[in-house]
């Protein structure tokens, strides 16, 4: 009972990550013009994302312009894009394949093969988690790097906006999410290696009986 309620908060967790990574994915405020020197009064706020460039006035007014030509973004852009595609793949596969693992619903067939279905989801996540983190991680790097290069104006400088952060919470989910479907599943394995089921020993008069022959057949 104690597993099953772990493995539904480990999905629950894993439904917060996907949301999230789907979000953080389409959001366009990756970076957001820095307020340091003459941009601190300033009427608007530049922002952006991985597939789009918005600019957000003082009266309220909001426009964005897609990112059409792939070939001339910066390479940890392209990365980016591809990660979080996969990412969210990813996560949208392990949501599928716990659903049918876990030990709450009654879908999948016998133990063995919802346990398969679990681990297998468990690993979607990893994996989804680990797409996740990289480019976030890849993205502010270049952010802060960009920040504190000198010869850089400050009219060209960024910090990191709330994209970045939601998709580091959602890496988070996800991967703890996915630790705790494999670990459910090898704790469970693991016990079956460690105490293999019983089996039925005969004693050598049991085995006697069966294989000899009785001497009253010859009375």
């Amino acid at each position: 009972m104690a597993s099953a309620s772990l493995q539904f908060f480990a999905f629950i967790l894993a439904l917060f990550g996907v949301f999230g990574d789907i979000t953080a994915t389409l959001l366009p405020n990756w970076k957001v013009n820095a307020d340091v020197g003459s941009n601190i009064i300033t009427a608007i706020t530049q922002m952006q994302g991985l597939w789009m460039d918005c600019t957000w006035y003082s009266t309220g007014m909001f426009s964005c312009t897609l990112k059409y030509s792939v070939l001339s973004l910066p390479i940890y852009i392209q990365a980016a894009r591809t990660t979080m595609v996969l990412s969210c793949i990813l996560s949208a596969f392990g949501i599928c394949i716990t659903t049918v693992g876990m030990k709450c619903t009654k879908l999948g067939g016998d133990t063995d093969s919802k346990s398969h279905a679990c681990f297998a989801g468990g690993v979607c996540f990893l994996l989804a988690g680990i797409f996740g983190l990289v480019p976030t991680s890849w993205y502010t790097r270049e952010i802060i790097s960009n920040f504190l290069d000198q010869t850089v104006p400050e009219s060209s400088k960024h910090e990191p906006g709330g994209a970045i952060y939601t998709g580091f919470i959602s890496a988070g989910f996800l991967l703890t999410a996915g630790v705790i479907f494999c670990t459910s599943c090898f704790k469970k394995q693991r016990g079956a290696w460690i105490y293999p089921p019983n089996q039925h020993h005969f004693s050598s008069t049991e085995q006697e009986s069966n294989t000899g022959y009785n001497l009253k057949d010859y009375v």
